[in-house]
């Protein structure tokens, strides 16, 4: 089950449904490598790994909505109205947690390439999928 949640956390935010403006961001920061120097302390706290884990979970919230329209959708144009109000939900969630799309892939990226933070994530994500 841990493995089947790490792929998905590994795998989710990356392929995600295809939104485009800034979106795009956290998918292209969440794909590149982590830069950190070796040995450097990750500096996430409790409270944004927190506010990481209710961000991941509502994005899959979304993406569960908004990606069957967009497998669907007819013209470019009601693709691209579909896209942007995806995208602003999103961006009203980042904003209620006090993140920002940029923080958001930084700390995917971040949970992503550390070990310890990666399994404190899994389970606040777990403990916050149990919640809703």
């Amino acid at each position: 089950m841990k493995k089947q949640i790490t792929k998905c956390l590994l795998l989710g935010t990356v392929l995600g449904f295809s939104l485009t403006s800034s979106v795009a961001l956290v998918w292209a920061q969440a794909k590149a490598p982590v830069q950190q120097s070796p040995g450097a302390p990750t500096q996430v706290s409790d409270q944004e790994l927190r506010a990481f884990a209710k961000s991941y979970v509502e994005f899959h919230k979304i993406r569960t909505v908004y990606e069957p329209q967009l497998n669907v959708a007819k013209t470019p144009q009601e693709r691209s109205r579909l896209e942007q109000e995806a995208v602003a939900k999103f961006g009203a969630a980042l904003e209620r947690e006090g993140l920002t799309m940029e923080r958001y892939g930084a700390l995917f990226q971040t949970v992503n390439a550390d070990d310890r933070l990666r399994e404190k994530a899994l389970k606040l994500i777990e403990d916050e999928k149990a919640k809703s």
